[in-house]
């Protein structure tokens, strides 16, 4: 049997799969919880795990940086330790990976229509790859081709300084470091919550009227998600220019890691964010976005962008990493 999870400061998904005589994998039981409402992860568990099972490996994705096998989760109190996971389930073989990583690692086993192409220009070419997601927080990883296979790399570079990239994100940027003065990093603006940063920002600078129906939300409605299904549903003026906003900056950052990285293989685009804004991703500000690099927009320019339209994506990675 093979324990998999995908740890994330608003979900936690487990699953529990078993191999048959042909090699397939057969899922046995699979279960979400909502993260926050667990002190910390053994809790979820003994849930999921009531009995004692003859689970032969275990490898869980977790939303933070994972150094010398442990996690202090970037948007949770829980600290993750390979060891103690090893007494609590009492295997050897278990293995703590950055959920981005994880992430990454599954992009190599979904089928092609779970993948949107969003460049027209896009080249099949071979070599490293990269990943970008967008969602409770904004993840990077790399995909390093060694000439034969892909290797997975977890990065923390959606903690990155946010670098302007005209007059308009200036102004962004001076407004954040009001709320931030210490460092204002990519994901303060990549993020569920940078929905609510722009917005704010945009109604400061008066570029657009204020929405009723933001400024009248009550307390149970999330708030980013408002914005921006109003935002992909063209229903205010607002919210439209903040997913404008929003998806150039996407594009401009993604490309920044296609140059890093020299990801010639593709960049792949995860996250829950991705697919309920997939139109606006299409429109072609983006890609437009994505590849004004200057000097190097003819390369960029051929550069496959996909975004992923599986959820279960990191949980695919952390299942084949013992495959």
């Amino acid at each position: 049997m093979i324990l998999a999870g995908d740890i994330g400061g608003t979900k936690t998904v487990l699953s529990l799969l078993s191999r048959d005589t042909n090699g397939l994998l057969n899922c046995l039981k699979e279960q979400s919880y909502a993260s926050q409402q667990f002190a910390e992860f053994d809790d979820i568990l003994t849930d999921f795990l009531p009995n004692q099972l003859p689970i032969k490996s275990a490898c869980f994705g977790v939303a933070g940086p994972v150094v010398n096998q442990r996690c202090q989760t970037t948007n949770l109190p829980w600290l993750l330790d390979t060891n103690d996971l090893k007494l609590t389930l009492g295997i050897a073989k278990v293995k703590l990976l950055n959920d981005l990583e994880a992430m990454a690692l599954g992009m190599l086993h979904l089928p092609e229509h779970e993948l949107i192409e969003l460049n027209p220009n896009a080249d099949i070419q071979t070599g490293n790859c990269a990943v970008i997601a967008a969602g409770t927080g904004l993840g990077e990883a790399l995909l390093y081709w060694d000439g034969h296979q892909h290797h997975a790399i977890a990065t923390e570079g959606g903690h990155c300084d946010f670098a302007a990239i005209n007059s308009l994100q200036d102004q962004l940027l001076s407004y954040l470091r009001k709320q931030h003065f210490d460092h204002v990093s990519y994901e303060r603006i990549l993020s569920g919550i940078g929905f609510s940063h722009i917005y704010d920002f945009l109604c400061e600078l008066k570029i657009a009227p204020p929405c009723y129906e933001v400024e009248t939300i009550s307390a149970n409605i999330d708030r980013n998600a408002l914005i921006s299904e109003l935002g992909i549903s063209n229903k205010d003026p607002c919210c439209v220019e903040v997913l404008k906003l929003f998806i150039e900056i996407y594009g401009a950052e993604t490309g920044n890691l296609a140059l890093k990285s020299l990801a010639i293989g593709g960049v792949f685009i995860g996250g829950g964010i991705g697919p309920k804004i997939l139109s606006a991703l299409q429109n072609g500000h983006f890609i437009e976005a994505f590849k004004t690099k200057g000097r190097f927009e003819p390369l960029l320019n051929k550069i496959s962008v996909k975004c992923s339209l599986n959820p279960r994506t990191p949980l695919i990675g952390a299942i084949h990493y013992f495959s």
